[in-house]
C-alpha cells in the first residue's frame, strides 16, 4: 500500500465499519439485560415471550436488509449508512425509556432495521472502496468493529449491573423453586431490575450519535458513482484513495465491467439462471454463519452458563471472557484472511465448530459443570471469530458482480437474518425440549453438513479483483 493514501482509506473504512460496531452492540446488549428486563416485564417464565423479546430486533433486521439493496442502488451507499445511524440513535434512547413491553419491542424493532441496513451496506461499501490486495483485511474491519461492539455491550452490561449479594446468587442456583422466586423478587425490586437494564441500552446512544456525525464526512462509493455515470466524482474519490494513475486504471476496469449493461439490476435479474450458482452460494454461506449456532451463545449466555452451574453475577463476567476471545481471534483473522484465504478459513471454522459442539453437548449430557464448560464455549467463540464470523461478510461483499451487488448483498443479508431470527427464536423451545446436550448436538450436525457443502462449492477469492471475480463466478 506504499502508493495508496492509507490514512484516507482507513478513515472511510472505519467510519463505514462503525455500522458494524453498533450492529454488534445493539445485537448483544439484550443478552446482558435479559435477566432484568424479563422480570420487569413479567416474562421470566414464558419461553414464547422471551423468544419474542429476543427476536423483535431480528425481524427489524429482515426488513432493513430487504430494503437496503434497492435503496442503496437508488440513493447510494452513503445516505443509507446515515439512515442506519439515525435508527440506532433513536432505538438506543427509546428502548431504555419504555415501561410497556409492546413499546419496548417496537424500539427494538427500529434498532433491528438499522442493523439490517448496516450489516448489508458497511461491508459492501468497504469492498467497493478497498484496493484489491488488502480488500479482505479491510472488509474484515467491519467484523472487527462488530466484535468490539459485542465486547463493549458485554463490558457495559457487566459494569452497569450492580453485584448481587452472595445469598441471592446462592438462591438462584439452589434448584429450589421457593428460593429462586425469592431471588427473582429481590432482583426485580433492585436498581438492576428497575433502572440498570435501561442504562445498558442507553449506553449505545453516544457511539450512535458519533457514527451519525462522521458518516457525513465519507464520500459516496466510487463504483456506485461510476455505475450512475458520474465518472468525475468517481475519479475524484479514487484519486484520493490511490492517486491519478490508480484512479484512471480502476475507473477503466469498472466501466468495462458495466459497459454491456449500464443500469443496475433488480431481483428479477438476480433470480435468473446466469446468477443462480453464485446466489445459491451467497445464501447458503449467509444462513450457515447463523445456523452454525455460535450466536446463540451471545444472546442466551444466561441459559448456557446457568446450565453449567453459574449464577447471574458469574454469567456476566463469563460473557466478558467470551467477548475478549471474540476480539482477539478476530484480530487473528485480520492477519490471516489475505494470507490463508477465504476458503481455508471457512473449512477450518466449520470442522472446528462441529467437533467443539459435539464435545460440549456430551458434557451437558454427562452433567459436567464448571470452568471446563467455559473453556469449550470460549473455544467455539474463538473458532467462529477467526473464520465464519468475518470471512462470511468478506465473501458476500466479493462474489457478486457490480451490476447486482446491491440487491444480491441485500438478498443474502436478508437470508442471514432469517437464519438468525429462526435460530434465536427456536433456541428457548429447543433447549426446553431437547436440553442443552441435544441442542448442541444438532448444531454439531449442521456444522458438519456446512463443511461438506463448503468443500464442494466455496471458491477462493483472495487476491482477485471484483471485476475478475465476476468473470470467474458468473458464466
Amino acid at each position: 500500500m506504499n502508493k495508496l493514501n492509507q490514512k484516507f482509506i482507513y478513515f472511510i473504512c472505519l467510519v463505514s465499519a462503525m455500522g458494524g460496531l453498533l450492529f454488534g452492540y445493539d445485537w448483544v446488549v439484550i443478552g446482558g439485560a435479559k435477566p432484568f428486563y424479563e422480570l420487569f416485564f413479567g416474562i421470566a417464565d414464558s419461553p414464547v415471550m422471551q423468544g419474542i423479546a429476543m427476536s423483535t430486533a431480528l425481524v427489524g433486521c429482515l426488513i432493513g436488509a430487504m430494503v437496503a439493496g434497492a435503496m442503496a442502488d437508488k440513493y447510494g451507499r452513503k445516505p443509507l449508512l446515515i439512515g442506519a445511524a439515525v435508527l440506532f440513535t433513536v432505538s438506543a434512547v427509546a428502548t431504555g425509556a419504555f415501561d410497556d413491553f409492546t413499546l419496548f419491542n417496537i424500539a427494538r424493532f427500529i434498532g433491528g432495521v438499522g442493523i439490517g441496513i448496516a450489516s448489508a451496506l458497511s461491508p459492501m461499501y468497504i469492498a467497493e472502496v478497498a484496493p484489491t490486495a488488502v480488500r479482505g483485511r479491510l472488509v474484515s474491519l467491519n467484523q472487527m468493529t462488530i466484535v468490539l461492539g459485542i465486547l463493549g455491550a458485554q463490558i457495559a452490561n457487566w459494569q452497569i449491573a450492580e453485584p448481587l449479594p452472595e445469598a441471592i446468587s446462592a438462591m438462584q442456583v439452589s434448584g429450589m423453586a421457593v428460593q429462586e422466586t425469592m431471588a427473582d423478587a429481590f432482583i426485580l425490586d433492585s436498581w438492576n431490575g428497575q433502572m440498570g437494564w435501561r442504562w445498558m441500552f442507553w449506553a449505545e446512544a453516544l457511539p450512535a450519535a458519533l457514527f451519525l456525525v462522521l458518516a457525513f464526512f465519507i464520500p459516496e462509493s466510487p463504483r456506485y458513482m461510476a455505475m450512475k455515470g458520474e465518472d468525475k466524482k468517481a475519479l475524484a474519490t479514487l484519486s484520493m484513495i490511490g492517486g491519478e494513475e490508480y484512479a484512471q486504471g480502476e475507473l477503466a476496469v469498472i466501466n468495462a465491467s458495466c459497459a454491456a449493461e449500464a443500469e443496475q439490476a433488480g431481483l428479477k435479474t438476480l433470480f435468473t439462471r446466469k446468477y443462480a450458482a453464485v446466489l445459491t452460494l451467497g445464501i447458503v454461506v449467509a444462513v450457515f454463519q447463523q445456523w452454525c449456532g455460535t450466536n446463540v451463545i451471545f444472546n442466551y449466555a444466561q441459559e448456557i452458563f446457568s446450565a453449567a452451574g453459574y449464577s447471574v453475577g458469574d454469567v456476566l463476567f463469563n460473557i466478558v471472557i467470551t467477548g475478549v476471545a471474540n476480539v482477539i481471534f478476530t484480530i487473528v483473522a485480520l492477519f490471516t484472511i489475505d494470507r490463508w484465504g477465504r476458503r481455508s478459513l471457512m473449512l477450518f471454522g466449520a470442522s472446528s465448530l462441529a467437533i467443539i459442539y459435539l464435545i460440549l453437548g456430551t458434557c451437558y449430557y454427562l452433567q459436567i459443570t464448571g470452568f471446563f464448560m467455559v473453556i469449550l464455549v470460549v473455544a467455539a467463540i474463538s473458532a467462529y471469530a477467526m473464520t465464519l464470523g468475518p470471512v462470511t461478510w468478506v465473501l458476500l461483499a466479493e462474489i457478486f458482480p457490480n451490476k447486482v451487488r446491491g440487491v444480491a448483498m441485500a438478498t443474502c443479508t436478508f437470508a442471514l437474518w432469517t437464519g438468525c431470527t429462526t435460530l434465536t427464536y427456536s433456541f428457548p423451545s429447543m433447549n426446553a425440549a431437547l436440553g442443552s446436550s441435544g441442542t448442541f448436538w444438532i448444531y454439531a450436525a449442521i456444522c458438519a453438513a456446512g463443511f461438506i457443502y463448503l468443500m464442494r462449492s466455496c471458491p477462493e477469492t483472495k487476491g482477485i479483483s471484483l471485476e475478475e471475480l465476476e468473470k470467474k463466478l458468473v458464466k
